[in-house]
């Protein structure tokens, strides 16, 4: 009798964080648990970087502040080198001066060291498929960085609404543009429509501010 119960691949991780006790204790998590494989570990940016390039992780679960190049840099290296892997942050900073580089260079995620167990792991399957995971708490950060004085009452149309919905799955603007039969040139439209309604400037902060708002979830 065979099992026909469809098997998910595991999701691979690349550690980096200055710390070997936080790294041996990462590694030690995600092995325990089904659908988690650690692939390596690195002690700073640069080394994140170049470890990324050879493993190709799906997700790259980032520190900040280490002596061996910092996360955001890294961040910022791998989005220009157009690499697979999702970073995920996990750092115990919350400042409005690491958040917002972080996300702006590119993290799909942040999430503070005090996360529970399951949180980080539902994170990290979040991330994997591309969503955006925020802590409450840097989520209510972004939400304050990104506000401005524009008019806020302004309702998003359907079709905005459902381009956000898109983008809050991590959706590209090609792959919008072919689930909604429009070209790509109106997605930017509808992107840049909504943006100016939520008083916003790139995907991330317009997932938060949704999320806030009550828009989306």
């Amino acid at each position: 009798m065979t099992d026909d119960t469809p098997r998910h691949p595991a999701i691979s991780l690349l550690i980096v964080d200055d710390h070997p006790v936080v790294r041996d204790g990462l590694r030690g998590m995600f092995e325990s648990a089904p659908g988690f494989t650690v692939l390596g570990e690195a002690a700073g940016g640069v080394e994140a970087v170049e470890k990324a390039a050879v493993l190709d992780p799906d997700v790259v679960l980032m520190d900040l502040r280490m002596p061996g190049g910092s996360g955001v840099d890294a961040i910022r290296e791998l989005t220009r080198r157009g690499a697979r892997a999702k970073v995920l942050v996990l750092t115990t900073y919350d400042t409005d001066s690491d958040t917002l580089p972080a996300i702006e260079a590119g993290a799909t995620g942040y999430l503070l060291k005090d996360a529970p167990r399951d949180e980080l792991f539902t994170a990290v399957r979040a991330a994997a498929e591309g969503r955006s995971v925020l802590s409450p708490a840097v989520a209510s950060r972004l939400v304050s960085a990104v506000r401005t004085p524009a008019p806020r009452n302004e309702p998003l149309s359907a079709r905005e609404r459902e381009v956000l919905a898109l983008v809050a799955k991590g959706t590209s603007n090609r792959e919008i543009a072919r689930e909604l039969f429009i070209s790509e040139a109106t997605v930017k439209t509808h992107l840049t429509h909504l943006y100016a309604k939520l008083g916003v400037n790139d995907r991330a902060a317009a997932v938060a501010v949704a999320y806030d708002r009550g828009i989306l979830g």
